[in-house]
């Protein structure tokens, strides 16, 4: 950390986590423009003298699937990183301690007044921040295991080109997610359908997080005044030292 005019400035996100934030960004609108889609076509390409693009579905579904594995491994990496990064334990910040419960809603209040009360450091992370992202990755894992049901649902003849094997060890993973998204949706008989809508709807859930996500960084640059939108860029803050 270094001094400059009253300010120090303090490290908040490693070079490899503001790749991967940027990484998802990208990855999470060429999901949300495909996947919408495959749901219901609203384009088409034209090629030589004015024919349709007979594959345009298939490009679709190709880039939906390489962005989700892009998806499924930043998740893995950022799983292991929110226990044992040697830069910052998040899952330290959800433990329903009092010291945490108390800056959670510190937090809150912090917000819905307009920072008229702020009475907690807000140096480093904080409850409520590490609340909100780990709903986002909750979200996250939910939206990739759905998504591999509806893959996994594709291969009806139980084979792939890289073996049995695959589709074998998807269905094991993922065939869970029908009966629990038949018990959100409720229904007759538990079906695929109810995985595709509550995949569907999950994608407005995230999509409703980032516009808020967005929103308070914004907000907390204003407020603050500590440069908590460059996070993402340079990796830093900058807080007012104490007298």
């Amino acid at each position: 950390m270094s001094n400059n005019e009253g300010y120090k400035q303090v490290k908040r996100m490693t070079p490899a986590m503001r790749i991967i934030h940027w990484v998802n960004v990208l990855s999470m609108i060429v999901a949300v423009i495909t996947g919408l889609y495959i749901a219901e076509p609203y384009y088409q390409t034209l090629i030589a003298e004015g024919a349709v693009d007979k594959y345009v579905m298939a490009w679709n579904r190709w880039g939906h699937f390489m962005v989700a594995i892009i998806f499924d491994v930043t998740s893995i990496i950022v799983a292991y990183l929110y226990f044992f990064s040697r830069f910052e334990k998040s899952y330290k910040k959800v433990l329903p301690t009092g010291a945490n419960i108390k800056e959670f809603f510190e937090v809150l209040l912090n917000l819905v007044t307009l920072n008229r009360r702020k009475k907690f450091d807000s140096t480093h992370s904080d409850s409520f921040n590490t609340v909100y992202f780990t709903i986002f990755h909750l979200l996250l894992a939910w939206m990739l295991l759905t998504g591999l049901q509806l893959y996994v649902h594709g291969l009806g003849s139980g084979e792939s080109s890289i073996g049995a094997w695959w589709p074998w060890m998807l269905h094991l993973v993922t065939d869970w997610t029908v009966p629990a998204s038949h018990a959100i949706l409720g229904g007759a008989k538990a079906t695929i359908m109810d995985v595709r809508i509550v995949h569907h709807y999950t994608m407005w859930f995230i999509l409703t997080w980032v516009v808020f996500h967005i929103y308070y960084q914004v907000w907390r640059t204003i407020f603050w005044k500590e440069g908590d939108i460059a996070i993402v860029v340079g990796g830093s803050k900058f807080v007012k030292e104490s007298n």
